[in-house]
């Protein structure tokens, strides 16, 4: 497979720059709608929005629309509403997971708790279906809540996976098809709705995302294991310390043998940080992190077949690059 070699190092400021002057207006969105008189909210909300997230979906939206020529103002509001929806996940991930970092920073709950953060998070979720609102399209608010209600499932659905190592590929799957692929998905389909695509056209932006958010995932899976943690942002085996039984591991354990395989066991059922050293000395011996990459790599390509549709523009070739870049980046 040629996919990861077949082209450049991926540029992604550049592709950002293509559409800067939305990104702008949709950062000036999310700092309007932030405003509260309640000060502890205006202090987390600005914290976690201005700590240098790549704003990766409601870019994609912007992109998608470009690429259909659409150009209206509702855009940048649901933009802003995707962002809303994301950062909200992350306040509440956080809170779940008992993460200490984030983006090379202190989590909110370290620095307010979990209470705040949670809070602050349902206000986030709560400013959204404020903003999607002002759209006046009940097909953009059936897609949006449906959405929201497919990431709480997910979360739930990845809690019951914790401590787990009987977790197969495919339950892994559902869940990160369901926690994190859907907001990338809703973004390029809301990008189709507002623009009046045809149906085919509409499904097929739903696929690209679809297929992104899970390259996406993947390859966040796989850093747990290779990423230098400076760069990254985060501590290495936080997924680990958590119990999640992610790809890397799940295919380890069917790779491994018996000895090793019960580690692995033992170290998901424990959420045993303490045995990362043992455990990626496990998962380097059985190329789980290769196989991962190259499952990221399928669902590229599958999300970029996706792109037929769509006529040919600089900005259909900034989403090809963004499946380029799910795949190749390092943090």
């Amino acid at each position: 497979m040629t996919f990861l070699t077949a082209k450049p190092k991926v540029d992604f400021a550049s592709i950002r720059q293509l559409v800067q002057e939305e990104m702008a207006a949709v950062d000036r969105l999310i700092l309007d709608e932030l405003a509260s008189d309640v000060v502890l909210i205006n202090q987390i909300g600005h914290y976690i929005v201005n700590n240098g997230g790549k704003r990766l979906r409601p870019m994609l939206l912007l992109l998608a629309a470009r690429a259909l020529g659409c150009d209206k103002s509702h855009c940048i509001t649901l933009a802003a509403v995707i962002e809303f929806i994301h950062t909200a996940t992350l306040l509440h991930d956080d809170v779940v997971d008992e993460s200490t970092l984030r983006r090379g920073h202190d989590t909110a709950n370290t620095l307010w708790g979990n209470s705040a953060s949670v809070l602050v998070g349902d206000y986030l979720y709560s400013r959204s279906f404020e903003l999607m609102v002002r759209v006046q399209n009940l097909r953009v608010m059936d897609i949006l809540s449906n959405t929201t209600t497919q990431i709480a499932e997910g979360e739930v659905l990845q809690l019951l996976n914790c401590n787990n190592p009987s977790t197969t590929e495919h339950k892994y799957l559902e869940v990160i098809s369901r926690k994190t692929a859907i907001l990338f998905s809703t973004a390029v389909q809301l990008a189709g709705v507002i623009s009046d695509v045809p149906t085919e056209t509409e499904v097929a932006l739903k696929s690209y995302g679809l297929h992104l958010g899970i390259a996406f995932q993947l390859i966040d899976d796989a850093l747990d294991y290779r990423a230098d943690p400076t760069e990254l942002g985060k501590n290495l085996g936080d997924d680990l310390a958590d119990g999640k039984p992610t790809l890397p591991l799940i295919y380890a354990m069917e790779h491994s043998d018996e000895t090793d395989s019960n580690v692995l066991k033992a170290a998901i059922e424990n959420g045993d940080r303490d045995a990362f050293r043992e455990v990626f000395a496990i998962v380097e011996a059985t190329d789980a992190i290769s196989y991962t990459s190259r499952r990221a790599v399928e669902e590229a390509e599958k999300a970029i077949d996706a792109l037929k549709v769509l006529g040919p523009s600089k900005y259909k070739d900034a989403l090809i690059q963004l499946a380029h870049f799910s795949v190749e980046r390092s943090y």
